[in-house]
């Protein structure tokens, strides 16, 4: 009886054209819209090197330090702006004229002048700390090789001869030392990826239509084929397992063309953890036909409602797990952390994240059993549902 309902509900499920829409073409259609929305919105973000202006009032061995320290930014593979050295009065006019995105006054403590707040200028100012700090920490290091040096009898406590010393040495470290800006993020870095997460998410619970469909095929208060196995002598179990076995193989079929389309057709870089991308996406379409069982055993309703409840269920968990603005997703774990924890669809959606954003494994992990867990339990409550399910007449 297994293999005979395994066998039947599969070829229903891939007669069914409506739900191979749903199931197969409108993930590649959204993804589709997805890369058309998205596939330049990034470049146009991307930070381009901007202009700045250094003011020297007065000439001194500390300024000519920090006028190298910039120097170091505006070449190479580091370069993030490029200089222009004028007077107070040049920058004011070149900064009004929007000609620049700021200027710096070199004295012992640097002064940032900027006409607003924005990246760039956040930029300016942070590098600028970042000399102000490293200068200091040269100047520390010099003052105690002075003072260990005092000690040493080769100097004799001539002070004079001993700062030469100490300031050749400090000069050779600044100067074979870079400045180097190093990327560490993953080459596929792209907050639109959350879009194309969230899609895999939506696609894995849309599985949840296939089992509803199968599911419904042996209720006796559905079809008439229901009727005939609810008087079978068959274990209610393995009309349950069947029906899902079914729908989720075909489910996976349309996760893997959806793959197969973003990956060659829209170029969409999922990075080097494919498998583990894989390996949660299939997990996440055992939760979606779960849902879709569970819904259709335990509501006593016509098929349209069950759809439009599980439709419902699903849009709800992608809205939630940051579908149509990742900020949702940060305000439900922040506010209302439960709904998340039960969302099948954050569930999948997190462990991508996960995998994207983190050097462990340990969050990907836990959302793997927390799927697992979900995705047998409401199996076993499906189970348990229909075995209890008596008619007074069929």
């Amino acid at each position: 009886m297994f293999w005979h309902n395994f066998k039947y509900t599969l070829k229903n499920l891939l007669k069914n054209k409506p739900l191979i829409f749903w199931t197969f073409a409108f993930p590649l259609i959204l993804g589709n819209l997805f890369f058309l929305a998205f596939q330049d919105i990034e470049k146009k973000e991307q930070l381009e090197i901007f202009n700045i202006a250094i003011v020297e009032k007065e000439k001194t061995d500390h300024t000519q330090i920090l006028k190298n320290a910039y120097m170091t930014f505006s070449e190479g593979e580091s370069e993030l702006f490029h200089i222009e050295y004028v007077s107070q009065e040049k920058a004011e006019d070149l900064l009004s004229d929007k000609e620049i995105i700021g200027y710096v006054i070199l004295s012992e403590n640097p002064k940032v002048v900027v006409s607003k707040n924005g990246i760039e200028e956040t930029i300016l100012k942070t590098v600028t700390e970042s000399i102000v700090e490293e200068i200091s920490l040269a100047t520390t290091i010099q003052k105690e090789k002075i003072i260990d040096g005092l000690s040493k009898p080769e100097f004799d406590g001539n002070i004079e001869f001993l700062k030469i010393q100490v300031q050749k040495e400090v000069e050779e470290i600044l100067k074979n030392t870079t400045v180097s800006l190093k990327d560490n993020s993953p080459t596929n870095l792209s907050y639109t990826m959350v879009e194309f997460y969230t899609l895999i998410a939506m696609t894995c619970l849309y599985g949840g239509m296939l089992t509803m469909t199968s599911i419904n095929n042996n209720l006796a208060n559905m079809c008439s084929t229901g009727k005939r196995i609810a008087v079978a002598p068959t274990k209610k179990r393995n009309v349950i397992f069947s029906s899902v076995l079914a729908s989720f193989l075909v489910q996976l079929l349309g996760l893997a063309l959806l793959f197969i389309y973003t990956i060659f057709v829209l170029n969409v870089d999922y990075g080097n953890k494919i498998f583990f991308i894989f390996l949660l996406s299939i997990l996440g379409s055992l939760a979606g036909v779960a849902l879709g069982c569970i819904i259709a055993t335990l509501l006593k309703t016509n098929e349209n409602t069950k759809i439009g409840i599980l439709l419902a269920v699903t849009m709800s968990g992608s809205f939630f797990s940051g579908m149509m603005g990742i900020t949702m997703k940060y305000q439900i774990d922040k506010n209302i952390p439960i709904i998340n924890y039960l969302n099948p669809a954050n569930m999948i959606t997190d462990g991508l994240y996960s995998l994207y954003y983190y050097q462990t494994n340990t969050k990907f992990y836990f959302n793997v059993i927390s799927l697992l867990i979900f995705s047998a339990l409401l199996i076993i409550l499906s189970i348990e549902e229909l075995r209890r399910q008596k008619y007074d007449s069929i």
